[in-house]
Formats: C-alpha cells, structure tokens, sequence
C-alpha cells in the first residue's frame, strides 16, 4: 500500500498542541507499518525547519525514528518539501534515509503516472507579493546568509514565530472547496499537456476534498494534522486512490490510558 500524508506541522502551536500533534501522527505511523510500500510526504511536515551544517531543529525524535526504521527495512519514504520546510539540506537523507524533492515531479506508481506536489508556488503568476516572497525564501543566497549570520537559536524563534503568525493569519478564514480552484486549473492546464497522469495529489491548503471531471481529471487533497481528524490517500494493489481519514482524539486518548 503506498501512503501520502501532508502538512502535519510538527512543533507548530503551543506545547501541548505540539505533543498531541507528534503523539498522533506517530501512531499513524505506527498503524500503517505493516502494510506500506512507501510512503509520500508531501511537505510542511515540520512548522519550520532550518539546517546548519552540523545543528538541526531540537525535537521530532519519535518521528524520526519511526521514518528511519522504516527506510531501515527497505521501505521508500519521499519528502515533497513544502513552504515550512523548504529549507531541508541533507540531514533526512544522510540520518533517516528519506528522499527530498524539491518540485513539483510526475511519478510512476503502480501502472499510473501521479502528479505530486505540496502545492505552494504553483499557479501564482498574478500574485506578485507571493511570487517575491517565494523567490526571496527560495535564494540560495538568502539561506546561506540566514545560516552564517543568525544564531540557531535566534534562527528557531523566528521561525517559529514566522510560521505561527502565518498560521493566525489563516486559522480564522473558512476555507471552502472553491479556494482549491487554483490548483485544479495548474492541473487541467498540465493535464492538457501530459494527457498520462491519471491523479494529481497535493496538500497545502490544509482541506480535504476531491475533484474528478469528465475527461479523466482526478485531483486529491490533502487535510493539515490540527483538527479531530487528519485526511490523507492510499493507493493499493490494484492502483486505486482513496482518501481515508484517521481519528486523531480516538488515537492521542488511546495513548494516554
């Protein structure tokens, strides 16, 4: 069975909204161990993360361990940096055996070709701010300057404060269905193009919904980890896509008797 799962954002909110968090997608980790082939990680598993050379984020050790044991025994784990945790170097590849992509690529599951994606950066030619700030967090000059003049310390704080007042400033907004239609149409006009890929899978807004229209287009998304249930998409033997979901209270109380 091959797993896809986005946008947990660990370490994000406060400490006992972190640790319910991590507690949670541990246990889904653990009850997907016996079945998965691979598991696809489609960004902002973290709520910031910044590598240094020889310092990483302090925390995540449950979950890092549970990734490496998993790569440990021949299971492929992919990572599809998203817009909290682009700044990724090679620490997961080189400690936990994870594959970083760092675009939007179309692969070969299966007997399908699937598009994945997080989901940021795409589709935004008429957002001018949006596209100098992904331009301006993308520089590979930008990040070089972050790492050899902030402290890892100050590096973190900010971060962290940088990823939490983005999340304010979109907890309050309803997202409904009509707010993924930018997606929906960067896959049309790439589906045009790639008339094989039978599903495109993203995360990043953070809602869980899917779109299938004649001709073929199937597009999945992906739920973000804070609500009472996480959504995420399977794909089985006989290479069909289903979004499940997974109790997160029923798992976190589970854990606590």
């Amino acid at each position: 069975m091959i797993y896809f799962v986005s946008d947990i954002h660990l370490g994000g909110g406060d400490r006992a909204l972190a640790e319910r968090t991590e507690r949670a997608f541990c246990a889904w980790l653990d009850s997907i161990a016996s079945d998965v082939t691979h598991l696809y990680l489609l960004g902002d598993v973290f709520d910031f993360w910044f590598e240094y050379h020889r310092v990483v984020p302090q925390g995540f050790v449950r979950v890092l361990g549970r990734l490496a044991a998993l790569t440990d025994r021949g299971v492929g784990v992919t990572l599809y940096t998203g817009n909290h945790d682009m700044w990724c170097h090679d620490y997961l590849e080189r400690e936990c055996g994870v594959e970083l992509v760092r675009a939007p690529r179309v692969e070969r599951l299966g007997e399908l070709d699937i598009h994945l994606a997080h989901g940021d950066n795409m589709n935004i030619k008429g957002n001018l701010l949006l596209k100098m700030m992904n331009a301006t967090f993308r520089s590979s000059v930008v990040r070089w300057l972050f790492g050899w003049l902030v402290h890892p310390d100050l590096a973190i704080k900010f971060g962290r404060w940088w990823s939490g007042k983005s999340r304010k400033s979109h907890g309050s907004e309803q997202i409904s269905a009509d707010r993924l239609d930018y997606l929906v149409d960067y896959a049309r006009e790439h589906r045009a193009s790639n008339g094989n890929v039978a599903a495109y899978i993203f995360g990043h807004m953070h809602l869980a919904h899917r779109r299938t229209e004649e001709g073929g287009l199937d597009v999945l998304f992906l739920s973000d980890w804070s609500r009472r249930e996480a959504t995420y998409a399977t794909m089985d033997a006989d290479n069909k896509l289903n979004l499940k979901t997974f109790d997160i209270d029923e798992a976190v109380s589970r854990l606590a008797q």
